[in-house]
């Protein structure tokens, strides 16, 4: 049940969407930033897919039956979900809910399907799209990480070129050459959404208060 905010609720975090082909290093991107920046939260998406090796569920992903999925998404429990190389992918709503109302910034993790669903339902999430630096680069990053068949990264690659086709849609671009520069680059974008006058409301009112004349004791 919905409620109004009183003056005493905390300013709602932002919502962050990042966006790429699979294997431009979304997870290593993500796992810097909350490993360093106080208050921001990753939703764990819901999937059909099999786990990979050194994933674990509840951590990485939320790792269901397609028909359990299914219920989840005819029941409205999923702010967004889309199939994705043949695999269901989800983002709870309640979570993402839950976390901005307490006052936590919180990251997606999602395609750019399910970016154009956040971005209708959540006009001022802000969306990024993480780049890798040359298709070559990207082949080899699949390959290196030995968990895919060459005909999944085939259709992983032949995905690639259309989904970076999207970057008109998203807020930012970012290129991932270098994972620590691709990490400060994320916390740079969220620093300065948390230095917007929305979110600096109650900061900018404490300091003019201070500006306010004191009244003399009677």
């Amino acid at each position: 049940m919905n409620r109004s905010r009183t003056s005493s609720d905390p300013i709602p975090g932002d919502l962050f969407v990042l966006s790429a082909p699979s294997g431009c290093g979304k997870t290593s991107v993500i796992r810097g930033v909350l490993e360093s920046i106080d208050s921001v939260a990753f939703s764990v998406s819901t999937t059909t897919r099999s786990p990979r090796p050194g994933e674990h569920d509840g951590i990485d992903y939320h790792f269901v039956e397609v028909e359990t999925f299914h219920a989840m998404a005819e029941k409205g429990l999923f702010l967004e979900w889309a199939e994705v190389h043949n695999n269901l992918y989800g983002t709870s709503a309640e979570t993402v809910d839950k976390a901005r109302q307490a006052g936590t910034d919180i990251i997606l993790d999602i395609d750019v399907q399910g970016s154009r669903q956040v971005k209708d339902r959540c006009p001022e999430s802000i969306h990024i799209l993480l780049l890798p630096p040359s298709f070559e680069e990207l082949r080899s990053r699949l390959l290196n990480r030995l968990s895919d068949s060459e005909s999944e990264i085939e259709t992983r690659l032949r995905n690639a070129g259309g989904e970076l086709m999207q970057s008109a849609h998203y807020d930012y671009v970012m290129i991932n050459e270098d994972l620590t520069r691709a990490v400060e680059d994320l916390k740079t974008i969220i620093r300065a959404r948390r230095l917007c006058r929305e979110r600096m409301a109650g900061k900018i009112q404490a300091v003019l208060d201070t500006f306010l004349p004191t009244k003399e004791a009677p």
